[in-house]
């Protein structure tokens, strides 16, 4: 998300606080918050020195029942990226694709599993 300054047109940056990365996006922020919870976004302008601070409170929090599996299955999925990103060796990223094709191969629940023939 693109923001201008209200005051200059320039681009401006935007933080949220606090306790959180200076990465966090406002989006990840609000879906990552609990009930009464507190959300600070800074705005600056680096241009013209115009700054805005908000304050927002989560009052509730309503949300849709998702398919649980796809649920977990997309957050072990998530998990699993960010050990596989924090491996520097390319020969243990091998040797774990290999283990993971192996596993794949064996698992009875593959989702292919339609086009074997018995």
């Amino acid at each position: 998300m693109t923001m201008d300054c209200l005051a200059c047109g320039s681009p401006v940056t935007l933080e949220v606080g606090p306790d959180r990365p200076l990465s966090t996006s406002l989006s990840d922020a609000i879906l990552a918050a609990e009930e009464d919870e507190h959300i600070e976004v800074t705005r600056d302008c680096w241009d013209c020195g115009w700054h805005e601070t908000r304050a927002l409170r989560v009052t509730s929090i309503d949300t849709t029942a998702g398919d649980e599996t796809a649920i977990e299955r997309a957050a072990l999925i998530g998990e699993i990226t960010n050990e596989l990103g924090a491996i520097r060796s390319v020969d243990t990223l091998k040797e774990t694709l290999a283990a993971i094709r192996r596993q794949r191969d064996t698992d009875p629940a593959r989702t292919d599993s339609d086009d074997i023939t018995e």
